[in-house]
């Protein structure tokens, strides 16, 4: 009885969309097959696109940076300036997707895995967490991997003891040269004992670092006291006590710690002390001294080696990890003056570059 109503009380607007629907039914089934044929077609030209656009020397790379401060600045305005040597430029045959973690790990791994979706041609990582997050999202993929500014690959787990790569994966290692950071030091602080460093205990490089600082100290007559974190929210606290128990701090490419430099220094000028560099960026800051490495020739030379593979001259499995050889003195003079040091003339004579002001960015 009820569907006698319902079907009684159709309007004739009803009746007339149900007959344009049946009388479309059939040629809808007809063409599902062909518009799964259409879409199969068009993914299969736009993947054509995609090769075609890497054999006529077109490429896209995904940048992760995992903190911003300037080392890690200059090691990818290096990268650029590397690849451009080498012919692939930003703007003219290369994209770049820039992304950075702003220190956190979470982050980095989003970015990553991003960048995988998107099928770039490469990643490169710049800093030890970035460069593990692009190596795991990476693992089953064959986008390569190329980092930078990674102190220790073996125990980042992205090289083997031997240096060579693990995977589809390699690049450069910013490893500190301690020894003549501590030389340095004690040229430079004759009466010191106690050399403070903070460091983050999640960063592989960091942990390692430290070792090699322990292992070398008694050979120039220092104690290392150490002060571990895990967020820039303990910088302060832990540079305060810190401060209280050493002569000096030295800084390393920590890049939690990095990022809180200026936390730091106030700390130290509370008590008077000086805080050594690892880099030309961080005496520019407000560091006394370093004997460090040019990040931007770091860089460089990583965009030299991704030149290599985007170009299929090399195979990021086939190519060990390099490091930047070399260390040069950079000193602050106005830190110097600000701290009451008598720096010899053999310093400024020496250095490879002197700065007259503090610069903070």
């Amino acid at each position: 009885m009820k569907r006698k109503v319902l079907a009684g009380i159709l309007t004739t607007a009803m009746i007339m969309t149900m007959a344009a629907g049946c009388g479309n039914y059939g040629s809808s089934q007809t063409e599902a097959p062909e518009a799964a044929e259409t879409q199969a077609a068009e993914d299969s030209q736009a993947e054509d696109l995609e090769e075609a656009d890497t054999a006529e020397g077109r490429y896209t790379i995904g940048i992760s940076q995992f903190a911003e401060h300037g080392s890690l600045d200059n090691c990818r305005e290096g990268f650029l300036e590397g690849l451009k040597e080498a012919g692939i430029e930003e703007g003219v045959n290369l994209t770049v997707e820039f992304e950075n973690a702003q220190a956190d790990t979470g982050t980095a791994g989003m970015i990553s895995d991003n960048f995988v979706s998107k099928k770039v041609d490469m990643i490169c990582a710049i800093a030890t967490p970035s460069a593990m997050s692009a190596y795991n999202s990476c693992l089953d993929k064959d986008i390569p991997v190329v980092y930078t500014a990674v102190s220790d690959p073996v125990s980042a787990g992205l090289a083997d003891k031997e240096g060579n790569s693990v995977g589809n994966v390699t690049g450069t290692s910013d490893k500190l040269p301690v020894e003549e950071q501590l030389k340095m030091i004690r040229e430079m602080m004759p009466e010191a004992q106690k050399v403070g460093i903070l460091y983050t205990t999640s960063e592989a490089n960091s942990v390692s670092t430290i070792e090699e600082y322990k292992e070398i100290a008694p050979k120039y007559d220092f104690e290392i006291v150490e002060s571990g974190i895990n967020t820039v929210a303990d910088v302060e606290m832990a540079a305060k006590d810190l401060v209280s128990k050493v002569d000096c701090i030295s800084n390393m490419t920590d890049n939690t710690v990095v990022s809180a430099l200026q936390t730091v220094i106030a700390a130290a000028d509370e008590k008077n002390i000086p805080v050594f560099g690892s880099e030309i960026e961080q005496v520019k800051s407000g560091c006394l001294a370093s004997m460090g490495i040019d990040y931007i020739a770091l860089g460089k030379q990583t965009g030299a080696m991704a030149a290599k593979i985007l170009k299929g001259e090399a195979e990021a499995s086939d190519m060990p990890y390099e490091v930047c050889s070399g260390a040069s003195l950079y000193v602050n003079t106005a830190v110097a003056e600000k701290l009451g040091f008598d720096l010899e003339d053999s310093y400024m004579e020496s250095a490879a570059e002197v700065f007259d002001e503090i610069t903070v960015e």
